[in-house]
């Protein structure tokens, strides 16, 4: 076993031969869109992500599967088609799977990758000096929060579904052509939680230039109207105590930075010159802070 779950990393990676190690991990959670197809994409694109933030390449996946006994058998299908399908646009195949019969719809999948030994991203890498490059804007829980409340606008909803279902591949194979020294992919714990497993993990502070961060549209306007999610909430109470600086930050930003993403984006550490040329090379990628010598809090905000 090379990668557990002693660092709180996104996969866990067991070597079989010198040259080749499995990644694996799991995901599902209750439709956060109305549309079954959509959702069961985005289950799927948030499933592999893990695979990706570990530097892997997905190969296999099981489906796990929870619908209501009398539930429309037609919603089904398309939950799994877009499952499936976002799945064969990753390469990566179904084996199989399970269900159960439960009165609240719950999906996702077991991913299985590859990945060389000497070429894992594992989030406890980190090193003093490294430039923090983030792949995606923040603000799919404030937005799905209001949608459920009527609140969003259907091209903020279109936006957020469309962030949602890109896979992190392109960023993977990006990232892998520098030296990255450490990666991990922003989900349900929020920017703030996924920074501060990094951070704990790799023995580092990462300073975070809030301005710098990307809000999906419509998130800011949502956040101050309240359309927070309760996961939002929790990821505060657990984590805002490895966090200092940010006293005047607008509660909004604040709020976002302990937002849950679906489907986020990878946050990567790696070297100044690295950055710039991620930067360059993927579109979306841009600078939200650096690596510091480990200081009072794992979080520095400015």
């Amino acid at each position: 076993m090379l990668i557990g779950f002693d660092t709180a990393d996104d996969a866990g990676v067991y070597k079989l031969t010198p040259e080749l190690a499995l990644v694996q991990t799991v995901d599902f959670f209750t439709p956060i869109v109305d549309d079954p197809y959509t959702f069961g994409a985005i289950a799927a694109a948030n499933a592999l992500s893990d695979i990706y933030a570990m530097g892997g390449r997905p190969i296999s996946a099981l489906s796990i599967v929870a619908y209501p006994a009398k539930g429309d058998p037609t919603d089904l299908e398309q939950i799994l088609r877009g499952g499936a399908e976002k799945l064969h646009e990753a390469g990566c195949t179904i084996v199989g799977g399970h269900s159960v019969a439960d009165d609240e719809i719950k999906f996702g999948y077991a991913v299985t990758g590859t990945v060389h030994p000497a070429r894992i991203a594992a989030n406890a890498g980190a090193m003093p000096g490294d430039a923090l490059v983030f792949t995606k804007r923040l603000g799919t829980g404030v937005i799905g929060t209001a949608l459920k409340r009527g609140l969003a606008a259907p091209e903020h909803v279109d936006e957020s579904v469309r962030q949602m279902l890109a896979l992190n591949r392109r960023a993977a194979e990006e990232m892998l052509r520098l030296d990255v020294h450490g990666c991990t992919d922003v989900t349900g714990f929020g920017l703030i939680g996924h920074a501060r497993e990094m951070a704990l993990a790799s023995g580092v502070t990462l300073e975070i230039d809030t301005a710098r961060l990307r809000f999906l549209p419509g998130a800011v306007e949502y956040a101050k109207l309240g359309a927070v999610p309760g996961g939002l909430m929790n990821n505060r109470e657990f984590a805002s105590c490895a966090v200092e600086g940010g006293s005047g930050l607008p509660l909004e930003i604040e709020d976002l930075l302990y937002d849950p993403q679906t489907s986020g984006g990878l946050l990567i550490s790696l070297a100044e010159a690295d950055a710039v040329r991620l930067e360059q090379a993927l579109e979306g990628a841009y600078r939200i802070g650096r690596v510091l010598p480990r200081g009072a809090k794992a979080i520095r905000l400015i």
